[in-house]
C-alpha cells in the first residue's frame, strides 16, 4: 500500500496527548489517540467528582480492596455522570465518534496494522493506549490516578477494561495468543490484568511515523558490485520464499567463509521477491524483537548475524511474525541451531577463488600491478592471502593512505594485520638463519628444498595448474629427532628465509577435555591462519597427532574423530605447518601420507658439533682457554644441549671488574650438569686433563 497524506478520517476534538503540540502522522492512529486520551480525561472527571472534587484525592490513592468494592455501587451513578456533567458528556460525544475510512494508508502505520491484523476496535483503542505512553510524556500522571498507584504510569488490560464501555471485549488482551503479543507488539505480552501495556518505543514510531527513517540499529543493503548476478542456486530459494507460508517468518542461514559477502548476497535474494534488506548492527538476542517487528512492518526483509538467533535465545514473537530473516553463518557454524521449522532454504557461497582474488586486488591497486614487481607481489598477495573481496577493499584502502607504491614487505603486513589466532597460538620472533642449523648435507637440503617449495607455490598452483587436484594446498612438514637437535631453530630460520610469521601451537589449549572442543580449537586456528599465509609450529606434535586409539569408549571415539578432522584441515591449509616430534614411529600412519616432507634430525656428529660449540659461545667472550676439538669429540650432546651447557657455563663465570672469559672448568661442570639433567651417566675420564680442574 502506497503511503498518503489523506486526513479525510474525522477525529475528536480531544487531543491525542496531554503534552501541548503533540501530533501524528497516522489519521487512524490520531482517531485512537484521541479516543485513549478523551476517555482518559472523562475517567478523570469522574474520579474528581466520585472524591468530592478535592484534588488530594486524586494524588493519595484509596484502599484498593474499597476501590474494588466500589465499583459495582458507584456504576450506576458513574453511567449518569458521564450522560449528564457536560465536560463528560462532551467528552462521550466525541470519544463515541466512528472514524472514518481514509482510504490507502501507508504500509507499516496504525492503520495498517489495525486492517492486516483485523483488529476489533477494543483492541485498537488498547493499542493506542500504550502508544500514548511512549509518545506522551505528561501521561503517566494520569495513568496512576486511574489506576489508583501512585507508583504505575503504564496502562493495563485491567484500565482498558475500565475505560471501554464493554468490557467483556477486553478479555482477550490477557490471551498469550492475542496477535498484538504474539507478533511482539506488545513487549513483554501482558500474561495478567495488571501487567503494564508496553509497546517499544522503534515500534511506536514506526506505527505513528511510518515515514519516518528507520532505526538507526538497523541499516539497508544493497547487492554489491561482486553479487549483482543471478546465482542460478538461487532460482530455489527465490521460489520458496515466493511460496512461503504468510503467517511464520521465512528463515534463510547464508552460509560462507568469513568477509563473504553474504549480506549482499542476500540483498540480491531478496530483492528478487521484492522487497529491499535491512541489516541489523550491535544486536542482541534482547533487543532483537523490537527490530524484527519493524522489519515486517516495513515490509522489508532482515540480515541478522548467527550469534543472536538460536533456537534457546530467540524472541518468542518470532515464531509468528512474518517476516523474512536471512542470517549470516560462518562455515562450520552448527547451522542446526537455528530453529529449523522455520527454515525454507539455505544459501551457500563459495570461497573466491586465486583468479577472483587476483581481479580484485587488480582493480583495487591498479599502481601497483603496472609495475613489473608489483605484478609478481599481487600474484602472491592473491595465492598467500585467502580473503575474500571485503578485506581485499580493506587492506587496499589501508595501502592507498601511504602515498607511495607499497613494497612487498608492507603489503604482506597489511593483509595480516587483522590475524588472530587467539590464545591458542603465540607468535615466535625467528632468531636464526639457514647458515646456522648444524645439519648433515642430507638434512640440509631437505630444509633448502622446503625454503624453494614455498617460494614456489604460486607458479606451480597457479602457472602449472596444480592448483585443481591439490585445492591451493601449502606444505606439511613433519621434523622429528631427539630432543636439541634443531627441530625449533630450523623452523625459525626457514620462517625468517620465507619471510613468513611463525607461531608456535599451544596444545594445552587446543586439546579440550570436553568432547568435542578440540575439533572447534582446530577450526578456529585453521580458519585464521588459512587467510594470513603463516606458519603453525606444532611442538611435541605426538600429542595430538599421535595413532589413533582402539574405540573403547566415547572419548576414544571422539577422539579419533578429532585427528581425523585434524587430517582433513591440515590437507586444506595454505600455510605452511611444521610438526615437531620426538617419536616419529608414534605418529598415525594416515597422517603420515598427508606430509610433503619429512625431516629426521639426528643426533649431531663430532664435526658439527665442534661447529655448534664455535657458534653457540657468544661474542666479546675470551674462549681462548676452551679445548672446543675435545668437548666436540667426547661430549655426545645435541645442540640444544651444548647451547644449553655454555649458557650455565658463562653464568657460572661472572667475575665483577674482569673481561668475560670462559675456562674448561666451567664448561666442563656445566656438560656434566647436562648430562645429570638427561638422567646419563658421564666419565670424567673423557676430559683427560680437565678432570682435575673440574674439581670431581
Amino acid at each position: 500500500m502506497k503511503d498518503t497524506n489523506d486526513t479525510t478520517v474525522r477525529t475528536p476534538d480531544v487531543p491525542v496527548g496531554f503534552q501541548p503540540g503533540i501530533a501524528v502522522e497516522d489519521p487512524i492512529a490520531s482517531h485512537w489517540l484521541g479516543r485513549a486520551t478523551g476517555s482518559l480525561r472523562r475517567e478523570i472527571a469522574w474520579l474528581w467528582h466520585e472524591h468530592g472534587e478535592t484534588p488530594e484525592a486524586l494524588t493519595a490513592p484509596a484502599d484498593p480492596l474499597v476501590t474494588t468494592l466500589d465499583l459495582q455501587r458507584w456504576d450506576t451513578e458513574r453511567s449518569a455522570f458521564f450522560a449528564t456533567d457536560a465536560t463528560a458528556r462532551w467528552l462521550s460525544d466525541r470519544i463515541g465518534r466512528p472514524a472514518t475510512n481514509p482510504g490507502t494508508v501507508a504500509r507499516g502505520s496504525f492503520g495498517w496494522l489495525a486492517e492486516e491484523m483485523r483488529l476489533a476496535d477494543v483492541d485498537r483503542f488498547a493499542l493506542a493506549l500504550a502508544l500514548g505512553g511512549v509518545l506522551d510524556s505528561a501521561r503517566g500522571p494520569v495513568i496512576a490516578a486511574c489506576l489508583n498507584d501512585p507508583g504505575a504510569d503504564q496502562p493495563t488490560p485491567g484500565l482498558v477494561q475500565r475505560l471501554w464501555d464493554r468490557p467483556t471485549e477486553a478479555i482477550g488482551l490477557v490471551d498469550p495468543s492475542h496477535p498484538l503479543s504474539a507478533l511482539g507488539v506488545f513487549d513483554p505480552p501482558p500474561a495478567t490484568w495488571n501487567s503494564s501495556l508496553e509497546v517499544p518505543a522503534a515500534v511506536a514510531r514506526q506505527l505513528l511515523f511510518p515515514g519516518n527513517a528507520t532505526p538507526s540499529a538497523l541499516e539497508p543493503v544493497v547487492p554489491g558490485p561482486d553479487t549483482l548476478e543471478e546465482d542460478a542456486a538461487d532460482d530455489f530459494v527465490v521460489a520458496r520464499l515466493r511460496t512461503r507460508a504468510a503467517d511464520r517468518p521465512s528463515l534463510i542461514p547464508v552460509v560462507g567463509p568469513p568477509g563473504s559477502p553474504r549480506a549482499q548476497a542476500a540483498a540480491r535474494i531478496a530483492s528478487r521477491i521484492g522487497m529491499p534488506l535491512m541489516q541489523a548492527r550491535g544486536v542482541t538476542p534482547a533487543t532483537l524483537g523490537p527490530l524484527a517487528v519493524v522489519a515486517w512492518l516495513r515490509g522489508t526483509a532482515l540480515y541478522l548475524p548467527f550469534g543472536v538467533l538460536t533456537a534457546q535465545d530467540r524472541p518468542p514473537g518470532l515464531d509468528r511474525l512474518p517476516v523474512v530473516v536471512f542470517v549470516g553463518v560462518d562455515e562450520g557454524d552448527a547451522v542446526g541451531q537455528l530453529p529449523g521449522h522455520l527454515i525454507v532454504s539455505r544459501v551457500h557461497l563459495n570461497r573466491l577463488s586465486y583468479e577472483d582474488r587476483l581481479t580484485r586486488w587488480r582493480r583495487e591497486l591498479p599502481e601497483v600491478w603496472a609495475d613489473g614487481k608489483g605484478r609478481v607481489v599481487l600474484t602472491e598477495c592473491a595465492r598467500r592471502f585467502r580473503t575474500e573481496g571485503t578485506a581485499i577493499e580493506r587492506v587496499a584502502a589501508a595501502v592507498r593512505t601511504m602515498g607511495h607504491v607499497p613494497a612487498r614487505r608492507e603489503l604482506f603486513d597489511a593483509c595480516r594485520a587483522d590475524l588472530d589466532l587467539g590464545d591458542l597460538a603465540q607468535a615466535v620472533v625467528p632468531r636464526f638463519d639457514l647458515d646456522e642449523l648444524m645439519l648433515p648435507e642430507r638434512q640440509a637440503g631437505q630444509v633448502r628444498a622446503l625454503v624453494t617449495a614455498t617460494e614456489s607455490l604460486t607458479v606451480v598452483h597457479h602457472e602449472w595448474g596444480t592448483a585443481r587436484a591439490w585445492n591451493e594446498c601449502g606444505l606439511s612438514v613433519l621434523f622429528s629427532g631427539p630432543p636439541g637437535t634443531g627441530k625449533t631453530m630450523a623452523a625459525e630460520a626457514i620462517a625468517r628465509a620465507v619471510d613468513m610469521p611463525i607461531y608456535r601451537i599451544d596444545l594445552s589449549q587446543v586439546v579440550d577435555k570436553y568432547i568435542g572442543e578440540t575439533e572447534k580449537n582446530l577450526r578456529r586456528l585453521f580458519d585464521a591462519a588459512d587467510a594470513a599465509d603463516v606458519i603453525l609450529f606444532f611442538d611435541e606434535a605426538d600429542a595430538l597427532f599421535g595413532k589413533r586409539s582402539e574405540v573403547k569408549d566415547a572419548h576414544d571415539r571422539y577422539a579419533n574423530l578429532e585427528i581425523s578432522y585434524l587430517l582433513e584441515r591440515m590437507e586444506r591449509f595454505t600455510g605452511m605447518a611444521v610438526l615437531a616430534s620426538n617419536r616419529k614411529k608414534d605418529l598415525d600412519e594416515a597422517f603420515m601420507r598427508r606430509l610433503r616432507f619429512v625431516v629426521q634430525f639426528p643426533l649431531p656428529g663430532p664435526k658439527e658439533r665442534r661447529r655448534i660449540w664455535g657458534l653457540v659461545v657468544p661474542d666479546g667472550v675470551d674462549a681462548s682457554g676452551l679445548d672446543l676439538d675435545l668437548l666436540a669429540e667426547h661430549v655426545p650432546l645435541a645442540g640444544g644441549h651444548i647451547r644449553s651447557a655454555v649458557f650455565n657455563a658463562c653464568l657460572q663465570s661472572v667475575r665483577r671488574g674482569k673481561p668475560p672469559r670462559l675456562e674448561m672448568a666451567a664448561v666442563v661442570q656445566a656438560v656434566k650438569d647436562e648430562f645429570d639433567k638427561l638422567g646419563r651417566a658421564v666419565s670424567l675420564d673423557r676430559f683427560g686433563d680437565y678432570q682435575r680442574q673440574e674439581g670431581s
